[in-house]
């Protein structure tokens, strides 16, 4: 596909990164995205086709070009976010075994970080140094001219493994072939009626199915435009995703449901009116649980800046099945059926003439409409295994029913189906919550609680433990900045009641941007239980059991020495909802999640005026760090003013 487009249509754009989120456009087309990509494949020379190879980049243009490098050279690419603290460092580590990776590819500034953080025997490349340094002559032939892939891979050949994220277990790696990859974009394609005049918009993660696939692949196949942001920069204001939308004139677009949240509640009517959101026509929703409340909130929210609630496209996926399954045509109204007696929205039906069954999980037959179970997917989507793992693969992708049907892959979702062949989306079977012989999804104990919204939509998690042979139901939430924790509380437990007939046994609030989530902002709900367990979560408030659960801290204690450390270290100790940090301690280390750095370089920009991007966070991970980066960086106001800011001014 890229060679073909390459060919066909050398000059029309292929990618728009928004370097800060809002401008400083850099726009690739796909001839040069080709070169460039080639330039890599030159780089990888030296290594056997098969081969795997980590990428290690922030989100942006060489990430990019280093997937389709490795897709060139015959490399399999394990895309993997880069190290942050040592859980992520672990992981890292994990992933590099696994796939048995034997070479690293990242960017000059990352290579010094990744090649300390990592044991592990690998060929790194810079490859943006390659860019520079080793441009072919004029006349050079392609890296890939002359090799036996030459006139491209085969069908089952693999392209990429898609390492899964959240999982408190060892990461598995997701084998997709290029096969796996032209059957999903395509399903993408016509599911929501893409024409040449597309437009992508997303800040989703790339390292994600969700970001790579349907925000950078799928535009590919379509030969149309992606605009690409960081996530960081979403994060740190919702507003640059939508105007994005407006400015570029965006037609299709994706996010889980929290980044849907996040602009109802942090879009103010001003940059509302700034806004025109009429060309959107596929909001894509998808990668969590899909909400009503969230949908019906963002069509009336936005319809004035002329957001169609028709646009709305409730989707379900997973990377085992490449990423999409199931959606509806473009233009149809959203739907719901009751599932169990509760409304539950629709997430469309298969596509690209996949399979969707749900199967009783006691007796493995198909159930009912309106049956809930666990869902089986069949389909050229659906991937060949978990990389290594043939044993699990056999299991969970070779399911067959009882009248012979299969193979199908067993997702480990629950839900149910409408007459019309119409998914909702219920729960996790692992997650699925049994109290006194009743099954109880946690989403609903979750969505119940959040309904006097002095809880962050999105940052709760619910879980059982057992106590004294039964078990109890928790949930731990995050509370919005000022709210009465004693209201908050009385409020919880009476609607966890009312909608669920549930009694909390304990209800722990913490502060903003503190409760576990995956680098794509999904809740660990184990993690969180884990960590629950332990007593590492920063309990602020709630209704307590028979023990207390400490509050985390860490072991650093050294104090601020200077005007800039104070300011970074007292806003690092609010958002922790801690009373002090030391200076030396690491952001990482203190449990930060995306959210909370987002959080944290806003603050700072909002008192100084200066620049935070991510790759500060990960180069600069302390307080001492980040304060000695910004000293060395020129304050854009006269001198005197800088130096009244810095000695502590009323600045």
């Amino acid at each position: 596909m890229l060679r073909h487009r390459a060919e066909k249509q050398p000059d029309a754009t292929a990618y728009v990164l928004l370097a800060d989120g809002e401008e400083g456009e850099l726009r690739i087309g796909y001839r040069d995205l080709l070169e460039a990509a080639d330039g890599v494949a030159r780089a990888l020379g030296a290594h056997r086709p098969g081969e795997r190879a980590l990428l290690l980049f922030p989100p942006g243009p060489d990430y990019v070009i280093a997937f389709y490098g490795c897709l060139l050279a015959g490399i399999v690419a394990v895309p993997a976010y880069p190290p942050q603290d040592a859980r992520s460092l672990g992981r890292l580590d994990a992933i590099v075994a696994d796939a048995g990776a034997s070479i690293a590819l990242t960017t000059t500034d990352l290579l010094p970080v990744g090649r300390s953080a990592l044991d592990a025997p690998l060929a790194w490349i810079a490859t943006d140094a390659q860019a520079k340094d080793a441009a072919p002559a004029p006349d050079a032939r392609p890296a890939t001219e002359g090799r036996a892939d030459t006139a491209g891979p085969t069908a089952d050949q693999v392209a990429f493994l898609q390492y899964t994220s959240g999982s408190t277990r060892l990461p598995r790696g997701v084998v997709l072939t290029h096969a796996n990859l032209m059957h999903n974009a395509e399903a993408i394609y016509h599911a929501f009626a893409g024409t040449p005049d597309d437009v992508m918009v997303s800040w989703l993660p790339p390292y994600h199915d969700m970001g790579l696939i349907g925000a950078i692949l799928s535009p590919l196949y379509g030969g149309f435009p992606a605009v690409l942001m960081s996530p960081l920069h979403f994060l740190q204001k919702p507003y640059r995703w939508l105007k994005a939308i407006s400015v570029h004139r965006g037609t299709i677009s994706p996010a889980p449901n929290f980044g849907y949240e996040l602009c109802i509640r942090k879009i103010d009517d001003e940059q509302l009116a700034s806004l025109d959101l009429s060309s959107w026509r596929a909001a894509v929703n998808g990668a969590e649980p899909v909400r009503v409340e969230t949908v019906e909130r963002f069509a009336e929210r936005f319809a004035g800046a002329g957001f169609d609630p028709a646009a709305c496209r409730p989707s379900y996926g997973l990377a085992e099945a490449t990423l999409l399954v199931t959606a509806d045509p473009v233009g149809e109204s959203v739907r719901c059926f009751p599932v169990e007696g509760v409304p539950r929205i629709a997430c469309g039906t298969p596509r690209g003439g996949q399979s969707v069954v749900v199967v009783d999980t006691a007796t493995l037959e198909p159930a009912d409409p309106g049956q809930v179970g666990e869902i089986w997917v069949s389909g050229p989507s659906v991937s060949t295994g978990y990389w290594g793992r043939p044993i699990e693969s056999a299991a969970l992708f070779g399911a067959t029913l009882p009248d012979g049907r299969g193979p199908y892959l067993r997702t480990g979702d629950l839900g149910a189906l409408d007459a019309g062949g119409g998914l909702a989306v219920t729960g996790r079977l692992k997650d699925l919550l049994v109290l006194r012989g009743r099954n109880l999804y946690p989403h609903d104990v979750e969505n119940a609680a959040e309904q006097g919204h002095a809880l962050r939509p999105g940052c709760a998690a619910a879980f059982t433990v057992p106590v004294d042979g039964e078990e109890r139901l928790v949930l731990v939430a995050e509370v919005v900045d000022g709210a009465d924790l004693e209201a908050v509380t009385l409020q919880c437990r009476g609607a966890v009641w009312e909608e669920c007939q549930a009694e909390l046994h304990e209800l722990v609030l913490i502060p903003p941007r503190t409760i576990p989530k995956t680098s794509s902002g999904k809740i660990q709900r184990r993690a969180t239980r884990e960590a629950y367990l332990s007593g590492d979560l920063p309990r602020i408030g709630g209704l307590r059991a028979d023990a207390a659960a400490a509050t985390r801290g860490g072991p650093d204690r050294t104090p601020p020495r200077t005007a800039l450390e104070s300011l970074i270290a007292g806003v690092w100790a609010e958002l922790l909802g801690r009373p002090e940090v030391g200076v030396h301690e690491d952001f990482f280390a203190s449990g930060a999640q995306s959210l909370l750095l987002a959080r944290l370089a806003v603050r700072i920009e909002a008192e100084l005026p200066v620049r935070i991007t991510a790759g500060d966070l990960f180069q600069a991970s302390t307080v001492a760090k980040l304060a000695e980066l910004l000293e060395s960086r020129p304050l854009d106001v006269d001198e005197t003013h800088a130096a009244g800011l810095l000695a502590g001014g009323d600045g």
